[in-house]
């Protein structure tokens, strides 16, 4: 009877083992997957930043290889959720600023260039105001604090972008900033149409190009990305309005490591964006204040609107994955 009792329990030891064996495997264990065949690089399926669709693969699909990805900016999403219900009313410019209202108290002539002041470097970016004249403006608007925003559900005058992040960053494709919230989920309210311009200088194919995020087209807000490398894929689909250098400042950007969903594991900042013409710096508003409608009903910065040119479009459009 104890033979009959060892032998019952070394086989249920033995089956145990081989059971755990089974389960454990050989090798190491495949990470997990993502649903709908489609890899989030932004954290949360529908949240903004960048996305990466998964492209079909040529090569036999195995189980310890993924299949190539092919990224493209993730679009930004309005988020109110969290924000004051209080009605903050429409654009306080109707939709519209133009360039010369962004570079209103510089030259007439002369380049006109951002300097990007990040803790990684600085960079110095040429505008391209003769072929995106409507994003030109709108980033030298934003950046001098001229052109209200919606933050946190109120209309809001300042300089938009100091004291910012670079809240996503892939390496070998490119850096994405311009949220004053930081999450990628940051919109001023209004949205504008696209600039595809043709010709020399008109496709992603190098380090440094300033470009505008978006959500689909013509609904162009305030992040923007760099680009670290060629991104042919994007073409057609995103305003280029500016070229920046060095890119061994972007490459320094985008080398940083990253958490899961591209957020860098410490903050690489946009401490200031200087805007200059012909090397003369753009005087700071003298009465930027916490809401663009009394700016505007005041007389101040930023100035009443000019008709007839890109009236901009509120509206939205899903995500695209």
């Amino acid at each position: 009877m104890s033979l009959s009792r060892s032998a019952s329990a070394f086989s249920f030891v033995a089956l145990s083992a081989l059971a755990t064996l089974a389960a454990c495997g050989s090798g190491p264990t495949d990470g997990p997957k993502t649903p709908d065949d489609k890899l989030v690089v932004g954290g949360v399926l529908g949240d903004a930043g960048l996305t990466t669709a998964l492209a079909v693969s040529k090569e036999p699909s195995s189980p310890s290889r993924p299949r190539s990805a092919v990224a493209e900016p993730k679009r930004p999403v309005d988020d109110d959720s969290a924000m004051p219900m209080t009605d903050p009313g429409p654009d306080p410019m109707n939709g519209t600023f133009t360039l010369a209202q962004a570079a209103a108290g510089l030259p007439a002539s002369g380049a006109l260039v951002a300097t990007i002041k990040t803790s990684k470097g600085e960079l110095r970016c040429k505008l391209l105001e003769d072929k995106a004249p409507i994003a030109v403006a709108n980033f030298v608007g934003l950046a001098r604090g001229t052109r209200p925003f919606k933050d946190r559900n109120q209309w809001v005058t300042r300089a938009a972008y100091d004291g910012t992040t670079f809240h996503r960053v892939i390496k070998g494709f490119m850096v994405q900033g311009g949220d004053p919230q930081g999450t990628g989920r940051g919109e001023p309210g209004y949205v504008f149409k696209d600039e595809l311009w043709t010709g020399n200088g008109s496709k992603h194919d190098r380090p440094g190009l300033l470009c505008m995020a978006n959500r689909g087209p013509d609904t162009n807000g305030m992040q923007f990305f760099i680009t670290d490398a060629s991104a042919p894929h994007l073409d057609r689909s995103y305003t280029i309005f500016g070229e920046c250098a060095p890119v061994s400042v972007v490459h320094a950007i985008a080398n940083v490591p990253t958490e899961p969903g591209d957020k860098p594991v410490t903050d690489v900042t946009i401490d200031r964006v200087e805007i200059s013409r012909g090397g003369i710096v753009a005087p700071a508003p003298s009465n930027a204040k916490d809401s663009g409608k009394e700016s505007a009903k005041d007389g101040g910065a930023p100035p009443a609107p000019p008709r007839g040119l890109g009236a901009v479009e509120n509206r939205e459009s899903p995500t695209k994955p």
